[in-house]
């Protein structure tokens, strides 16, 4: 699957099959964030990789009961270091997972970026040193559910030329 194919095709999946992902295939997945641009190549990330089921229910609970979770056959803890990056250690774990989420899609495996979680919890659940920000978790498994595409604004409501409100013709 090319990257155009892969963009089109993701979709935030809630349901997933138990198989579990390949070691092959998650090194790919990994490899893909780890190769992610970051301001001033700084990097500020770092990732915990989560496959045991009891932690994976824990991290489900610490996520306002989003169950689906812990069926996913892995899930990606994202931290971000304010000490490498005070600006950008947030939005560029940001760009890592998203890559993330493309190389996911174009081996087949359905994703959903969680946001919704108690950092507390989710630091203790998986040993996170206090310094470190939980950014987001990222379930990464087998879909069990093809969901429709989700509405998108129009491409002359997201798109100006040269100043904002002035249409892009192209």
């Amino acid at each position: 699957m090319d990257l155009f194919e892969a963009v089109e095709k993701r979709r935030s999946i809630r349901k997933f099959k138990t198989d579990p992902v390949p070691v092959e295939d998650l090194k790919k997945i990994l490899e893909a964030g780890r190769l992610a641009p970051s301001g001033g190549n700084h990097q500020p990330w770092s990732f915990v990789v989560v496959r045991d089921s009891e932690t994976k229910k824990a991290l489900a609970n610490a996520a306002n009961l989003q169950r689906f979770i812990a069926d996913a056959g892995i899930v990606l803890v994202a931290l971000g270091d304010p000490s490498v990056s005070r600006s950008l250690h947030r939005q560029d774990p940001m760009i890592a997972i998203e890559h993330m989420v493309l190389a996911a899609t174009a081996l087949g495996y359905g994703t959903c970026w969680i946001g919704a979680f108690n950092e507390d919890e989710v630091k203790k659940i998986v040993k996170v040193p206090e310094n470190l920000v939980v950014i987001a978790l990222l379930p990464i498994g087998v879909p069990d559910e093809k969901p429709l595409p989700r509405p998108r604004k129009a491409f002359k409501e997201v798109f100006f030329k040269e100043a904002y409100g002035k249409p892009l013709e192209i």
